[in-house]
């Protein structure tokens, strides 16, 4: 299969009806399998006649890519809402990404099929709203970093996140439920945090390479400086993490 589709624009089909097809064929997905999605049974489920779906999406294949992207779209839209109500209470951010975690592995064993799709490297490259999840785990991130908890660059953070979850959900769903660890995802998770955070915030602990991760989370912020010199600040504060002798 090649990136993400769009949907194929049509005018004798309504809009409504395209979200349709595309919300049957994710439950089709979700409680039945790869296997149940085909275009008759989806179409008929749908109301609608198979060449329709074929004017939209294609073949079975875009279908499918259509549905990775809505599901995960409106999954990552509630990741987003989550993440900003979290800033406006200011719950703990450490709090939060753990939550962020736990909710992220959770949705990929309760639905293996859809993350099935949604692990699909070829189609993630491609996809908006994959990209978008990504950013919504940077912001948390971001917010640990701010914090001062955070103790190497923000995109490694990000990067052993993602490669943990994605490994955790994996290993767990290609292991038999009774021979299941029910503790792997959480022991997983702790490494990860091991490895990325600080014992205590900044301002209670020596060395300059969190205080240099910290300031460099909130630097884009700093309206009293110009454009060029905010750029140049982060090239700085970049060089300060990135050399080993920082730490």
């Amino acid at each position: 299969m090649g990136g993400i589709v769009d949907f194929v624009t049509d005018e004798t089909v309504p809009a409504d009806t395209r979200m349709r097809i595309v919300e049957v064929a994710a439950r089709f997905l979700r409680e039945q399998g790869p296997s149940a999605v085909t275009t008759r049974g989806v179409a008929q489920a749908a109301g609608v006649q198979a060449p329709a779906i074929y004017r939209l999406f294609g073949d079975k294949d875009g279908l499918l890519e259509a549905v990775a992207e809505h599901v995960m779209a409106s999954f990552v839209a509630d990741k987003a809402s989550t993440v900003a109500a979290a800033a406006a209470a200011d719950v703990d951010p450490v709090e939060e990404l753990c939550d962020g975690w736990r909710r992220q592995v959770e949705f990929g064993l309760e639905n293996p099929a859809l993350f099935a799709l949604l692990s699909d490297s070829r189609r993630v490259a491609g996809s908006p709203a994959a990209r978008l999840g990504k950013d919504v785990l940077a912001a948390r991130v971001r917010r640990v970093a701010a914090a001062g908890r955070l103790a190497v660059p923000e995109a490694r953070a990000v990067g052993l996140i993602q490669s943990a979850g994605a490994g955790v959900i994996t290993t767990i769903l290609a292991t038999p439920p009774a021979e299941r660890d029910p503790g792997l995802a959480d022991a997983v998770f702790e490494g990860v945090l091991a490895q990325i955070l600080t014992d205590a915030p900044v301002a209670a602990r020596s060395g300059h390479l969190a205080a240099a991760v910290a300031f460099r989370a909130v630097a884009p912020e700093l309206n009293q400086l110009s454009d060029p010199e905010r750029r140049l600040l982060g090239e700085w504060l970049d060089r300060i993490i990135s050399e080993p002798t920082a730490r």
